[in-house]
């Protein structure tokens, strides 16, 4: 097996672990739902195949006994609990140390499958029993001879299923040979080969499959369980009762692994299973008429299904991350010949400026949805992570999820799951209060978490809220104080002191635990979203909770941008948080030395100078905008010498030496060649409404 091959293989399970986790923890709230129950079942089916396929071969063996656990499911003789649930996730955490050929000296794995054995239906359960002389109970037997003799007594129904792969199966990559060991699992005896339809070597086609395979098949093997072996491959296969084969038979499926040694507890049951070897299915009666004929395609795998799988491509990420770079470059280029034929005044080399910026436009805008993730990707491991929090710190919590279809850029995504764990965290240690403490407050014994996405313009708000305790902003302005964060007379707005949790050290834990405590989540979280170009506010009630709301961009590549100028530098100001300009008007013109303010339609929109602000030389000589800006419900003005105009603009990164100026967040490169700062709004918003003009220069910086 090549590397390449293994790489896909890692790849298609990192999608069937996330699909098998978020299917195990929605069936936390719907036990009962078939097709949950279908979908891990096939996940786990189609892990355990595509393991052994790849070679992992101890995989392949360890999934087998869930897969029969959950085929018990299936056909209805266990009922999801909250025990298979858990012994199911940590089933699923085991199989990445499986694939990596992780050893496992503390033996969790053969826990796992030994708690799965004694929930399986018909496990012996562990009881005290009277002893004879020898010290045998009359439950135990002598030694394996006895076991056989048992197993033997049993009268076992068989029917007898044939099968042959169709068209050029083997071309497509079947293996009869891992066909077969999936029916030995599920207890295929007397396994012959027909070679009645093999021709001449010579007229021998390489890619079909010219035997055929009959054998004898437990009855108890379901249609369904056949149909899953050969999801893989296409076959035709049918499964017939015997001739002579009593109707009022009942068939047993007897496993020698199932009757332990005498002094063989149930773990030993699975701790020594063959390499493939399932554990029995239940005794079920046997069919009473044969089955016909089908095809190996099974119902839950229709042709609308299929045809969608084949139109999807997987592309490595390196690959999408390159196209995008180049789409960047392209649309600085057709900036450049735009330029270029508006000085030139040459018809024909506008009109072909116009159609390249009309390609580049569609070019820009097909990458841009290719780079787009769903919210989907994220909220599984956050569902994980918040039901194993509530179980630690006792809290019982409601998690909802609002928006999961709600798309962001992929770096975007990846970049965010650390914040919102961390937010999730303290909402459930901090926020969340003890049952005890919620039936005093009058309110349900179960807390409620919801997590929610959705659109806004060109930003995507991600919301996390919690009906927990609240914050307090007395008790964390006296906690800034005591750590000298501000000082004793400070005046701030409530929401000023809300932000204060942000700081790098602050926490108003009375102690420090695994979950949190030490000061530091909340700081990493404020630099991850504003290195995302996002903003983070806080809403809480006391005793109602808390909301913490993520505002982010779509995208972190290209963006549409308004153009200013401002002593001659021209900047640029991302238009989806630009709300309205207007002229300055003339008594506005010359700064006081208290913060500036304008009378917009009834409301009153503080404004700042970005000469001032940027330190400017020299005296403005035209009439100058007031460019307002928005981000939530902050609306802050920007004075600008000139309005430019709009354009494409493409994002390029700061270098390390500017990462300390707050008030820019990229620069890009205009047609005529040069550099344009694009401005941080979030930090001009913070800074016009809480510096007054004098103090602009120092926030700037």
């Amino acid at each position: 097996m090549t590397d390449d091959m293994t790489a896909v293989f890692r790849e298609e399970l990192r999608d069937l672990l996330d699909s098998l986790e978020r299917g195990l923890l929605d069936l936390t709230s719907n036990p009962d739902d078939p097709s949950l129950i279908n979908q891990v079942f096939r996940d786990l089916h189609t892990v355990k195949g595509s393991g052994a396929m790849f070679g992992f071969t101890e995989l392949a063996a360890f999934i087998h006994n869930f897969e029969t656990f959950f085929e018990n499911v299936r056909s209805g003789k266990l009922k999801i609990t909250a025990e298979i649930i858990r012994l199911s996730l940590a089933a699923r955490d085991q199989i990445p140390g499986l694939v990596d050929g992780t050893p496992d000296p503390e033996g969790q794995r053969d826990a796992i499958l030994a708690a799965v054995a004694a929930l399986m239906p018909g496990a012996a359960p562990a009881v005290t029993t009277e002893t004879d002389a020898a010290g045998r109970s009359d439950t135990e037997y002598e030694d394996e001879s006895d076991v056989l003799s048992v197993a033997l007594a049993a009268s076992q129904a068989t029917n007898r299923l044939t099968f042959r792969f169709a068209g050029d199966a083997l071309g497509l990559g079947a293996q009869p040979e891992i066909i077969l060991d999936e029916l030995r699992g599920l207890g295929a005896t007397g396994i012959v080969a027909s070679v009645d339809d093999v021709p001449t070597l010579d007229a021998l086609p390489v890619d079909q499959c010219m035997f055929a395979w009959s054998m004898d098949i437990p009855a108890s093997v379901t249609e369904a369980q056949i149909e899953d072996v050969f999801i893989f491959a296409e076959a035709d296969w049918s499964i017939e009762a015997p001739a002579d084969a009593d109707d009022d038979a009942s068939g047993y499926d007897f496993n020698l692994d199932d009757f332990a040694a005498p002094s063989a507890p149930v773990v030993a049951q699975a701790q020594a299973p063959a390499p493939v070897a399932p554990t029995p299915a239940p005794t079920v009666p046997a069919p009473q008429a044969a089955v016909a004929s089908k095809p190996a395609a099974a119902a839950d795998h229709p042709n609308a299904a299929q045809a969608a799988q084949a139109a999807t491509i997987r592309v490595a990420a390196e690959r999408l991350d390159a196209l995008m770079d180049s789409v960047g470059e392209l649309v600085i280029v057709e900036a450049r010949l735009t330029e270029l034929a508006r000085q030139s005044r040459d018809s024909a080399l506008i009109t072909t400026a116009e159609q390249i910026t009309r390609l580049a436009a569609g070019l820009r805008d097909a990458t841009m949805t290719m780079r787009m993730v769903p919210m989907r990707s994220l909220v599984a491991r956050f569902r994980r992570l918040v039901m194993d929090l509530s179980a630690s710190l006792g809290k019982p919590v409601t998690f909802s999820v609002l928006g999961e279809d709600t798309e962001l850029d992929k770096t975007v995504i990846e970049k965010l799951a650390d914040p919102l764990v961390h937010i999730l965290r303290n909402a459930l240690d901090h926020g969340m209060e003890t049952i005890a403490e919620r039936q005093t407050a009058g309110k349900s014994q179960n807390g409620v978490v919801e997590l929610s996405a959705e659109h806004s313009g060109a930003e995507v708000l991600i919301r996390v809220r919690d009906d927990g305790r609240g914050m307090d902003p007395e008790r964390i302005r006296a906690k800034a104080i005591a750590l000298g964060m501000i000082s004793a007379d400070a005046t701030l707005t409530q929401q000023q002191i809300l932000s204060l949790v942000f700081e790098a050290g602050f926490s108003t834990a009375s102690s420090v635990t695994e979950l949190s405590g030490r000061g530091v989540g909340m700081d990493v979280v404020r630099r991850t979203i504003e290195s995302l170009r996002g903003q983070i506010e806080i809403d809480s009630t006391i005793g109602k909770g808390t909301t913490v709301t993520l505002r982010l961009p779509l995208t972190l590549a290209i963006i549409e941008g308004l153009l200013i100028e401002v002593a001659g530098e021209k900047y640029t100001l991302p238009m989806a948080s630009v709300h309205e300009i207007v002229e300055l008007p003339a008594e506005k013109s010359v700064a006081k030395r208290g913060g500036d303010f304008l009378d917009i339609r009834g409301s009153f929109v503080p404004f700042l100078r970005l000469r001032q602000l940027f330190d400017c030389q020299g005296e403005h000589t035209t009439e100058q905008n007031v460019v307002i800006v928005q981000s939530g419900t902050a609306r802050v003005g920007i004075v600008v010498d000139r309005i430019v105009g709009t354009n494409q603009t493409v994002i390029k990164q700061m270098s390390k030496l500017h990462s300390s100026v707050r008030a820019v967040s990229g620069a890009t490169i205009l047609g005529d060649g040069s550099v344009a700062l694009i401005l941080d709004v979030g930090h001009l918003i913070t800074t016009g409404r809480v510096s007054p003009t004098e103090t602009n220069k120092e926030a700037a910086a």
